[in-house]
């Protein structure tokens, strides 16, 4: 029997020959969400759920048009799309009146909370947000069914990075004082249009991954190389000059993941010589870093070295408060196992169990995987974990059996990105920001969608 595929999207006859300008309109809106949502500060604020809001709505618009000019609604049947309606239908059941705070009304001149959320309002925005990330990726899903446009967006993703990086060196050479000169961040290291730089460095993280496969995998023609080639040093200098040390551990996550996945799937052949594969990838991994690391040392200095590989003098907490954040993080999952404390909740909850002083306001747990527990308990956790098995799953379905170079290069670099940043999540929290998450879920859409060229292997059912 034919082997069923998993997210191909419902096409009619009509789709063959005809591109409708709803379509095409719609591909170029999912393209420039995540970028025009980086463009805000990352879209961290609330405020940037009015743009993003917006955004949303027109896109949904082009989807109804094209819907009706083919008499057919187009959409993937992907099972990646489950965890995260999943998410969205948590953040809903939080924010039922099912609580039970403990305290009497009479006793406060303010509404109890009564919702399983402790922090309702903040549930409420996260859980809109999450809406609004499911209805991208069902349309990019659903949009990017051709090898030419999935090229086209991971070009374009790539330009976009190598052109944030340069703006990123550019503003920290310049020490300025506000970001684009409106936006002044007194209690946070800024890099580019993020007020915090481990979020600017998960960001190249996503880029860096497409840009090594392409420059890796032998997909592009030679005298375009040298183009790859620097966009991708500006990014891993962008990186370095972060001083993230996550971000760092993360480029290495996605360095290692694309030369191992460029050198366990090249295609068996005459041409094919393991030991002179894996000696050309060494050497260019390495020169790649040399370079790297001489643009840094030359444009600012051994400080954003020292800082990422954690060799700064004066610290006497090398985790910077993270394994007090973590402990506290694992104290709010016990006391709420099930439904957790509420998405975006973990400021909230983390008062009662800190044993610090309370001058400062802890809002993340610095480790995303701790706080979906935190604010979600296992059946956050359980989503957020159903949804990289799945998209590794099928990523890697589609660069095994892929029988087009160009595309087996895209799906490398998507999930070579997506890697890294779920590395870099064990120290951050990079995919709480909107553009990120944007991106994100854009490169798991570039990784995963099935456009028709995976070959059939034996035991196929």
């Amino acid at each position: 029997m034919p082997r069923k595929r998993s997210n191909r999207s419902r096409r009619t006859p009509h789709d063959a020959g005809e591109t409708t300008v709803y379509e095409k309109t719609a591909v170029v809106c999912i393209t420039a969400i995540p970028m025009l949502a980086m463009a805000g500060y990352g879209s961290a604020d609330v405020w940037a759920l009015i743009p993003l809001s917006l955004l949303a709505i027109i896109l949904m618009l082009l989807w109804t048009g094209d819907s009706f000019r083919r008499k057919e609604f187009r959409f993937s049947t992907s099972r990646l799309q489950i965890p995260i309606i999943a998410l969205v239908l948590l953040g809903c059941f939080q924010l039922l009146p099912l609580g039970n705070s403990g305290v009497s009304p009479d006793l406060l001149n303010v509404p109890v909370v009564s919702s399983l959320s402790l922090d309702p309002f903040a549930t409420k925005i996260f859980t809109i947000r999450i809406f609004f990330l499911l209805i991208f990726f069902a349309a990019a899903l659903a949009y990017l069914n051709g090898k030419r446009r999935v090229q086209r967006v991971a070009i374009a993703v790539i330009i976009f990075g190598s052109v944030m990086a340069f703006i990123g060196i550019l503003q920290r050479l310049a020490s300025p004082d506000a970001i684009y000169g409106l936006r002044p961040t007194p209690q946070a290291i800024p890099f580019g249009p993020f007020v915090n730089q481990h979020h600017f460095a998960a960001f190249m993280e996503m880029t860096v991954g497409l840009t090594l496969a392409a420059v890796f995998a032998g997909a592009v023609t030679r005298d375009k190389r040298a183009l790859y080639g620097i966009a991708l040093a500006l990014m891993m200098i962008a990186v370095i000059m972060t001083g993230s040390r996550g971000g760092i551990i993360g480029v290495f996550a996605v360095m290692a993941f694309v030369v191992a996945a460029v050198y366990f799937t090249a295609r068996p052949g005459p041409e094919l010589d393991r030991r002179t594969t894996g000696l050309k990838l060494g050497l260019g991994a390495a020169a790649i870093l040399v370079v790297v690391l001489a643009g840094v040392l030359f444009l600012s200095g051994a400080d954003p070295i020292v800082r990422g590989i954690g060799l700064q003098g004066g610290q006497a907490d090398v985790t910077s408060g993270r394994m007090h954040f973590w402990s506290i993080a694992l104290k709010i999952f016990f006391e709420h196992p099930i439904f957790g404390a509420g998405f975006d909740a973990f400021g909230v909850a983390f008062t009662r169990f800190d044993t610090w002083n309370g001058y400062f306001r802890v809002e993340q747990a610095h480790n995303d995987y701790l706080q979906i527990l935190a604010d979600g308990g296992i059946l956050a956790f359980g989503a957020v974990a159903a949804f990289i098995f799945l998209l590794f799953k099928r990523a890697l379905c589609v660069i095994r059996r892929s029988s087009s170079p160009g595309r087996r290069t895209v799906a490398i670099g998507a999930l070579a990105g997506c890697f890294g940043i779920l590395v870099h999540s064990f120290f951050d929290f990079p995919l709480r920001t909107a553009s990120n998450s944007y991106f994100f879920l854009l490169l798991a859409a570039l990784a995963t969608i099935d456009l028709g060229d995976e070959r059939e292997e034996k035991g196929d059912t």
